[in-house]
């Protein structure tokens, strides 16, 4: 199934600032969820900010909250974004069927997400080096686990180059200069 930019839609999951500290890989990941998000930007794909309750985890982290402070924001407390009638009213009101998802942690609310996407009949997409846990190993299994599920795994530079589609894109160059 190829993932196309019409029918697409990022799903940011709980990237914030009492949380990512701790997760494995975190100068890595935040470096790759910026990059992701730039592309998915010069894209024009819409996004979905979700925050696990600010009070105690705080809000999304500096170097991607001035990217992504003009597009929505929700806060939940269920792991699963899905579970917020709120976020999934809004999933469902934009009419894309390919949800792109990333953020942390990957083996509770990402992967509790992911798997509600699929229930509720969409395609969750995940950028599988743009996830993380604390540790490695519930990453894997997570992964694993989604895949198993159905969810389309991939990595942000495969993803930007899918959505790209084609050297003569108008975004190509862009595209190129982020992944460098």
């Amino acid at each position: 199934m190829r993932i196309n930019v019409e029918n697409a839609l990022f799903c940011l999951v709980d990237v914030q600032e009492r949380l990512h500290p701790h997760v494995n890989h975190k100068d890595e990941v935040e470096k790759n969820l910026i990059t992701l998000v730039k592309g998915l930007i010069v894209h024009d794909v819409p996004f979905i900010v979700n925050e696990q309750y600010k009070k105690g985890i705080g809000e999304t982290i500096p170097s991607l909250r001035e990217l992504i402070d003009t597009y929505p924001h929700f806060e939940k407390t269920t792991f699963s974004c899905c579970q917020n009638k709120t976020i999934m009213d809004a999933i469902k009101e934009t009419n894309k069927q390919i949800i792109i998802v990333a953020g942390i942690e990957t083996h509770v609310c990402v992967l509790q997400t992911c798997i509600d996407l699929l229930e509720a009949g969409l395609q969750p997409v995940l950028v599988t080096d743009c996830v993380s846990s604390r540790k490695q190993k519930d990453t894997d299994v997570a992964i694993e686990r989604l895949i198993q599920a159905g969810v389309i795994p991939t990595t942000y530079e495969s993803l930007l180059f899918e959505l790209t589609v084609d050297s003569k894109n108008p975004v190509f160059k862009q595209i190129s200069a982020l992944v460098k």
